[in-house]
């Protein structure tokens, strides 16, 4: 467990220094591409954090999981997405606001190493259901910061010279917003993430009714985690079917990619903060 938490700060201090060498380089050049030392910094620090996250989650063999470990998992592969689709699309802008997510996770477990032993992981099935559910927690997350992004970016078109100094030149936001991708880009990125996160949201329903079988004889046990994912893969879905046939876009496609989002956070990650923080500072 110490070895993960020490993984976590070195991980952290990596992409602090990432975080500042691309400041540097957009102040220049907003739109830049990511620069090979860039992208080779990057992949090295992200197999710090994946090595940090192994020693956190499976130490001994045993499968322990927790709230600050749900994040940084959540946001590591987020990273990966990001990593890979930087290597064919110009979204090196999006590093800029990547990057401290980066910081955040992997400082997270220090402040809260709290974690619990998952019960029959030894199972397949469970561990096959639990990686399909991380992969599609972890698209969903990266979509609905699209969505945020995409709605700031838009705004922030709509108001030319609103993020400057009083000397005339642009804020740190300012710089930040200007690096993104165009709003078109953008958008085709933020269906295809959901389409791929619905695509594993469903495999990973299907795979945990599998697991309650085995374990319950039940399909589904509708406690708070089955509920909230259930009602997040209608939102979704809904989402997917108004695109195609309504056309949804714009403030419609954020709203309800922030909904599914929300319902999908409450399903594992909020619930174990109010368990892991909440609750035992009120104790």
């Amino acid at each position: 467990m110490d070895k993960g938490i020490v993984l976590h700060g070195l991980a952290a201090v990596g992409y602090a220094l990432l975080m500042a060498i691309a400041w540097r380089v957009t102040a220049t050049q907003p739109a830049a591409r990511p620069t090979w030392y860039e992208r080779f910094g990057l992949a090295l620090v992200l197999i710090v954090h994946g090595w940090g996250l192994q020693q956190l989650i499976l130490p001994q063999g045993h499968l322990h999981f927790g709230f600050a470990s749900s994040v940084s998992i959540t946001v590591w592969l987020g990273m990966l997405v990001f990593w890979f689709e930087s290597l064919w699309v110009s979204i090196g802008g999006f590093r800029l606001w990547a990057l401290p997510l980066g910081i955040l996770a992997t400082l997270l477990p220090l402040a809260f190493p709290t974690t619990q032993i998952v019960a029959s992981a030894d199972s397949g099935w469970l561990r096959i259901h639990l990686g399909l559910a991380l992969s599609a927690y972890c698209l969903v997350s990266v979509a609905a910061l699209h969505a945020i992004l995409m709605a700031t970016s838009d705004r922030h078109l709509h108001q030319l010279g609103a993020d400057s100094r009083a000397d005339g030149s642009p804020s740190w936001r300012a710089r930040m917003l200007d690096a993104l991708p165009p709003l078109l880009a953008l958008e085709s990125l933020l269906f295809r993430l959901i389409w791929i996160g619905f695509i594993l949201l469903t495999l990973a329903i299907v795979s945990g009714s599998l697991v309650s079988i085995g374990l319950t004889g039940n399909i589904l046990t509708f406690d708070h985690k089955v509920v909230f994912t259930l009602l997040s893969w209608i939102t979704f879905g809904l989402l997917l079917i108004g695109r195609q046939l309504r056309g949804w876009r714009g403030k419609t496609a954020l709203h309800w990619t922030l909904t599914g989002f929300a319902l999908l956070l409450l399903a594992y990650t909020g619930t174990r903060f109010v368990m892991e923080v909440v609750l035992p500072i009120r104790a």
